[in-house]
């Protein structure tokens, strides 16, 4: 009945993937899906798929999202639940190290809630005119366009 969109922007507040899911589904499982379509193309050679670093809320934190991270060589800037970080506490030295992160990349994650309000602009995608899932992603996709288009226009003048 319901749907979730997962996505991941830049810093400019253009998006760069979407994931969309049922409503219920928990975020965490849709952090290396939403990774895996990030398709960055610059003028030469092939697409970037690395950032250097991802920020996000403390519902991605978990430690298959961040050995994930860590294997692939991107810099993790998400929060440590506090029932996660009272576990590790609890297990004194066999715990391991407390996360690191850094409160002022992490001051940029707005850049999500930015998107959403510039996708939810159109008012097809903000009252979800759309019935099917496939229907809606593809509204996603065309507002998209039309985000990273303005803003290309944008620069160019």
């Amino acid at each position: 009945m319901t749907s979730k969109v997962h996505l991941a922007a830049d810093r400019k507040c253009r998006p760069l993937s979407f994931v969309l899911t049922a409503g219920q589904a928990a975020d965490s499982p849709q952090f290396i899906p939403v990774l895996g379509r990030v398709r960055v193309r610059l003028p030469v050679g092939r697409p970037r798929t690395r950032p250097g670093a991802v920020a996000a809320d403390k519902a991605y934190s978990s430690r298959g999202n961040r050995a994930y991270l860590r294997k692939r060589g991107i810099k993790a800037v998400i929060p440590e639940k506090k029932d996660q970080a009272a576990n590790r506490k609890k297990k004194g030295s066999r715990g391991g190290r407390p996360v690191g992160h850094n409160a002022d990349l992490y001051k940029e994650r707005n850049t999500v809630e930015r998107l959403i309000n510039k996708l939810k602009a159109w008012r097809g995608i903000a009252t979800r005119y759309d019935k099917s899932p496939e229907s809606y992603l593809a509204g996603l996709h065309l507002r998209a366009a039309m985000i990273w288009t303005d803003d290309l226009l944008k620069a160019a003048n």
